[in-house]
């Protein structure tokens, strides 16, 4: 098992450098999966590489554009 399974929302602000009310706002909007603990939320350390990996912009490094 991994050894940090899940995030808080703080942790995850912390990461992606931006607010926990945007992560929050992602949660409860359906765009980033999480499990909820009481009133805390828990997210995933596979369900956030998930979401960043749908939101990456371009097509990478030694890829290339699929719409050509």
């Amino acid at each position: 098992m991994l050894s940090r399974p899940f995030f808080t929302t703080h942790e995850v602000a912390e990461l992606l450098k931006i607010s926990e009310a945007t992560i929050r706002g992602w949660i409860h909007e359906g765009e980033l999966r999480a499990v909820r603990f009481g009133r805390e939320f828990r997210i995933a350390a596979k369900d956030l590489e998930a979401f960043v990996n749908a939101h990456v912009t371009g097509p990478g490094p030694g890829r290339k554009n699929q719409s050509n």
